[in-house]
Formats: C-alpha cells, structure tokens, sequence
C-alpha cells in the first residue's frame, strides 16, 4: 500500500478549535484501485465535552432521573448544582450510550447560551463536590491536560501507514469516550509526542547489555532469543534487555542505575535498526520485524493508572501464561501469549519495576487481518464504514450476528466454566477479518487484566500478592466481565453499526440475545436475559475520589439485551 497523498480540507481559524478533515488517498496493491478514505475531523473541545458530559450523564444525571430527550436534542440537570445543560443527539438512543452532538448549552434564564468544555469542567466539578461533601484539585488540571493532549495530538498527527492492523491501533485519537480526562498523561507533549500512538508514530528501543548474574527472568528461557537478531551485538557473557526511551529518561536520576552505567555493570547500547510502533495502550509497543510485542513499564500516569510493571504483575503474567492455553484451546480462541518477563537483578525494586519487559505474541499467525475492535467502536474513524460488509443493512445485521458470536462465548464461557475474568474492553480485542471485512477469529490479550475467581484455583503455591493480585470475588469478576463485554464493548459497536445504519440498533441486541441465551443454563445469564440493569464503570467517580483502578465502583445502565416487552 503506497501514498500518494494527504490534504487538510479545513482550514482553522484564529480563536476557534473546529475538526480538520483529512482525506488520504491509499494504493492497495492488494486490492487494485485507488481507495479514497477519509478521517473524520477531530476537534479537541467537541471530544473533551462529550466525554465530560457522557461520564455526568451516566454517572450523575440518569441514575437520579434527571436526563430526558427533547425533539432532536437531550435535557440533563446537574441534582445538586441545579444547572441545566442542553446537547444536540445525532439519533435517538438504544441501550446505555448516548450519541451526544454540538451544540454543548447551559441554560441562562430564558435562552440557552454556549458551555465550553472548560465550562462543563467546573459544573461537573462542582457537583461532584456538591455530591461527596469532598474537593479535588487535581481533576480540572487533568481535564485540561487531557484537553490539550488532545490538541497537541491532532496537530501531530502523521499519515496512515501501509498496515491496516497498525493504522487501527494508532487510532483512537480521542479515547475513551466515557472517561473525562481520556488523553491525560504526565509531562509535556514535549516529552511524549514522538512516542504516542496517536500520532502514528514510531521510536526505536535503547538496548541495555546485561551480565547474565544480573538478569532476573521467568517464563520459557528461549523467549528472548527471538529478538536477539534484532538488536546490536552485545559482549559476551551479557544478554540484550529493550527498554522504552520513555522510561530510560524517566529514570535517569535513579542513583543505582546512574551507578551501575558509571561502573559499567550496565552497558547503554543505544537504539538499533528495528522500529518499535506504540499501540493504543502507549506503553506496549509491536515490533513488526520480529511480530512481537514488548509490554514496557512506564512511570507515568495515562487516563486512571502509572503504567509500570509491578514485580507482582510480572510474576503473574508468567503464572497465568501457564495455565490459561488449554483453556483457550478448548474454548477456539486465542489470548496472545505473554512467554516471558525480563528484568536485572540489582538492588532497587523501582529499577526492577522499570526495567521490566513483558514479551508478547504477535499478530502474523492470526487469520485474516486483525483490526483492534476499539478502532471499529470509534466514531472518530472510518474502519467499521470501510468494511464491505457493512455497506447494507442486511449484511450489517449478518456481520454482527458473526462478530458476537466470535466474542461473547469465548469470555462467558472463560468465567462460568473455567473461573477465568477476561477483561475484553475495545483495546484488548482484535476482530480478525476477511477480505470483506467479516469477523472470522478473535484474539484477546494482556494477562495484567486477565484474573481468576477466588476458590476455583489453588494458588497456594504463589507469593501472597501475586495471588492476591490475579484473583477477584466471584462477584466483582462477574461485574467485571459484564461491563467489558456488554457495556464498553458490545454496545459501542452496536452503537457504531447504528451510526451507519440507524434502524437496526434495537435489532442488534435480539440477534445478541441468543448467543448469551445459549448459556442461559446459569443463573447469571437468566438475569441478563431478564433485563436487570448491568455495571458500568463510574470513571468519573473513580478520578474525583483518586480510587485506585482496581477498586473502581459501578453505577447501573439499561440493558439492551432485555426481551422486548409485548404490546
């Protein structure tokens, strides 16, 4: 796939952030033709006020009554504050999501004036504080991080490359859409443009030769030798460790590792010839000369978490990588390997944690082309229009049936069967397609997320806070893999097959219905099947009260997989 070109059809006027369209025009010598996509147009303060609002809707206005639909817009009051907000709605909505729209308004009186998304900001901040009887300073200085992260990333923002699998994990240049500061993350744009995925770019690894007596490892020994022919030549008796250059300048002023470079215990090979492409997690990058995955740790706070590799979290993904194959064997599906962890041994956990590497399975054995399914969800991109198979209703309707009947049995059947809490949000899955873009395979990953339910494993032989860390009560798993699945996952596709085909969103969830029905032999099934409201995620509730993710609260959302009631 070569290109040809790339035009900015909006021009952006002084004072005023408006989307810029880009349209690129793609040789696919696949394919034949030229094909002309285009990228919706991205404007930093539409995309941080429908995520604030979005999160105040779910979290704060529906669960006490106060949002309801008015012609073509939807009315919320904030209880507490008693301001009233007005957004535009591109389509009626089915199930828990919203498609909000400009324009964003406050009610004045009589007239409804503009709410800019630093507006939105203080009212949002204002109920909370109103609601909790608590402040919290930190939140509109993330609000207005993520805002001009946002801003920073759109100016940033290179052409797509000739790797639709690529280009699908470089594009979510908004984010969570119910999250209200998706693009917050520590430091300057200064320090992470050029290693954001959002700006399709590219870095190369530092390279650290280490001696073997200083090496700490778990998992298959061999694992690490598939990247040796991709680094430099490192002296004997030492073996190769990659590391994010990111976190290699975060930790520059960790004494022991100033020292361990000083005596040359550690040796800085610099970068080699591989690329290293950030996928949508930012710090786990896919190296496509080797078709791996290198999971680094990154001591810095993206959306809810610092990203680091806790030496817990290292331990596990080699534990679970042991026991969950098999499972997914059975269940024909594929949850992408993590071999093995690497590390040094030398005496300072924070060393540890930031120089440990998790590697992970690639993508070139998987069938057909893996797209990440956060990119077919995004209304910000085109891949689910582009998809031929979307074109009409009817195939929409086919592709769909396909799609969940390639994601939901694998992820129910892990936990009522096997005490196995998958974590299948948008950015864990990949939809492996064919040439016409229907879903044939479905691969999910990263074990961090991956847990098992408490009194159906014996971990007795692990470290406490390894098991610890690798199990959930029953109850929270089961929490946990209804909201990944039903609320952030299969609603946002069914919602964006509906952007494309509006009439059929109340369709999609009865064709959805008989792929959980077909486990309706568990009482849990039988009370989604039921219609009882389903966990979300309170992501704004989770910032205002500074919880760790782990310990995150839900609010309930409608259940769109509820039988249709009889006239």
């Amino acid at each position: 796939m070569t290109r040809t070109t790339l035009t900015d059809h909006a021009l952006q006027p002084a004072g005023r952030d408006v989307p810029v369209a880009r349209t690129t025009t793609l040789t696919d010598h696949a394919t034949g033709p030229d094909v002309l996509l285009t990228e919706p147009g991205i404007s930093a303060d539409d995309a941080t006020s429908t995520a604030l609002l979005n999160c105040l809707i779910r979290e704060v206005c529906a669960p006490e009554q106060q949002v309801w639909p008015d012609d073509a817009h939807l009315v919320a009051r904030l209880p507490r504050a008693g301001v009233v907000l007005r957004t535009g709605l591109s389509r009626p909505p089915v199930g828990p999501t919203y498609r909000l729209a400009p324009p964003y308004e406050e009610r004045r009186g009589d007239e409804w004036i503009a709410a800019p998304w630093d507006r939105l900001a203080n009212l949002v901040a204002g109920e909370l504080e109103l609601a909790t009887g608590r402040a919290n300073p930190e939140f509109l200085t993330q609000v207005d991080d993520s805002h001009n992260a946002l801003a920073s990333i759109i100016a940033a923002r290179s052409e797509p490359s000739d790797s639709r699998y690529i280009d699908s994990e470089q594009s979510l240049v908004a984010g969570h859409r119910f999250h209200p500061s998706p693009k917050a993350r520590q430091g300057s744009p200064t320090d992470w443009l050029q290693y954001a995925p959002e700006t399709r770019s590219r870095f190369r690894p530092y390279w650290l030769a280490i001696p073997e007596d200083l090496i700490a490892e778990e998992g298959d020994p061999d694992a690490f030798k598939a990247l040796e022919p991709y680094g430099p030549s490192s002296p004997p008796g030492r073996r190769l460790l990659p590391v994010h250059p990111w976190q290699f300048s975060l930790m520059a002023d960790d004494p022991v590792l100033q020292e361990a470079l000083a005596r040359g215990l550690l040796l800085n090979l610099g970068p080699s010839d591989i690329e290293a492409v950030p996928t949508s997690s930012v710090r786990t990058a896919y190296l496509p000369d080797a078709d791996m995955f290198c999971k680094f740790s990154l001591d810095v706070r993206i959306t809810n978490c610092v990203r680091k590799n806790a030496w817990y979290e290292l331990t596990g993904a080699i534990t679970l990588n042991e026991l969950l194959p098999p499972i997914f064997k059975e269940l024909n599906s594929t949850l992408l390997a993590e071999p093995a962890y690497r590390s040094t041994t030398l005496a300072d956990r924070r060393l540890y944690e930031g120089l440990g590497v998790i590697l992970r399975q690639g993508v070139k054995n998987l069938p057909g082309t893996p797209l990440l399914a956060g990119a077919l969800a995004d209304p910000y991109n085109t891949f689910l229009a582009d998809l031929p198979a979307l074109s009409a209703p009817d195939s929409a309707q086919a592709w769909w049936d396909v799609y969940v009947a390639q994601v939901a049995p694998p992820v129910l059947r892990a936990y009522l069967d096997h005490g196995v809490v998958l974590e299948p949000h948008l950015q864990n899955v990949l939809i492996c397609v064919d040439a016409d873009g229907m879903p044939i395979h479905t691969a999910f990953r990263d074990l961090e997320g991956t847990k098992l339910t408490a009194g159906h494993w014996d971990l007795a032989h692990l470290p406490s806070r390894v098991a610890e860390n690798l199990t959930y009560a029953p109850d929270r798993g089961w929490n946990r893999v209804v909201y990944c699945l039903v609320v952030n996952h299969l609603t946002e596709i069914a919602a964006a097959i509906a952007d494309l085909h509006p009439p059929l969103e109340q369709t999609l969830w009865q064709t959805a219905r008989k792929h959980f029905a077909a486990h309706d032999h568990h009482p849990q099934i039988k009370a989604l099947l039921a219609g009882v409201p389903l966990p979300a995620k309170a992501n704004l509730r989770t910032r205002w009260s500074r919880t760790a993710d782990r310990s995150a609260t839900y609010v309930t959302v409608p259940n769109p997989l509820a039988a249709p009631r009889p006239l």
